[in-house]
């Protein structure tokens, strides 16, 4: 099993990670991809990934720190990192109009600068989107990106279905497993199991009976149990098909998994 989203580069981490990513291997979750919010964040998620056998690494600047965006300070970076082959997306992109802490406009350049870069690069993208599906959706339409995935999805179905009928990806997370996220549930059900990824966000968002507490990459079996509940599956055939999924989409070669 792999946590395809978590962010291991988060000071909730610092003093404890050697025994989280065993407590993880433990728990069956071999692999996980730490994802880069800003810059510098990207360098830290570089040298973990150095450190572990077991972590890959994305760079992006997140929607919230798009007014710090620059576009050659950033594909810079990427391009730096690109040499590593333990670097495998460009990410966490995308738009964010919930907080807003950067004006939309920034948010928008940022955006549409890193997928280029992606594309150039021949990247997949790891996109987060809040209250924002209509300019993101335009965006994606005019840039087409290869691959793609939408983390943490907490969309109706009726935008999901239009990224699935793209061919891009689902993320799903702990929210799925929260009494109230009938709609996430509905999207699961809907969705095809090549078309999903399984991620914990961690620290954050921490699954149902476990809120509240530090979430862990551990912890994404419990989302994987969620999602083999709704499509009346094995948690086996859950976890056999988004490792495949994972692995390809970030173009991970098998032998990882004799590590």
């Amino acid at each position: 099993m792999i946590d395809s989203h978590c962010h291991l580069a988060d000071r909730k981490f610092a003093a404890d990670l050697s025994g989280v990513i065993s407590q993880a291997n433990a728990a069956g979750v071999t692999h996980m991809v730490t994802i880069a919010d800003d810059v510098s964040e990207a360098e830290k998620c570089r040298q973990l990934a150095e450190k572990y056998d077991q972590l890959f690494y994305t760079v992006g600047v997140h929607p919230h720190a798009a007014k710090e965006w620059n576009v050659e300070h950033g594909k810079s970076k990427v391009l730096e990192c690109a040499q590593d082959k333990k670097m495998v997306a460009v990410g966490e992109i995308g738009l964010d109009y919930h907080y807003m802490n950067s004006p939309k406009d920034d948010q928008i350049r940022a955006f549409y600068d890193q997928i280029v870069i992606a594309q150039e690069l021949n990247f997949p993208i790891v996109v987060h989107n809040r209250e924002s599906f209509e300019d993101l959706l335009s965006i994606i339409d005019e840039l087409k990106p290869t691959a793609m995935v939408l983390h943490c999805c907490t969309e109706e179905w009726a935008n999901a279905k239009k990224l699935i009928e793209l061919g891009y990806l689902l993320g799903f997370t702990g929210i799925a497993t929260y009494p109230k996220s009938v709609a996430i549930r509905e999207v699961i059900k809907q969705c095809p199991l090549k078309q999903m990824m399984i991620e914990t966000d961690a620290p954050y968002l921490a699954p149902e009976g476990r809120r509240g507490e530090r979430c862990e990459p551990a912890m994404v079996t419990e989302v994987a149990k969620c999602i083999a509940d709704i499509k009346g599956v094995s948690l086996q055939e859950v976890d056999r098909i988004t490792t495949k999924n994972t692995m390809d989409f970030y173009r991970l070669s098998p032998d990882i998994l004799a590590l």
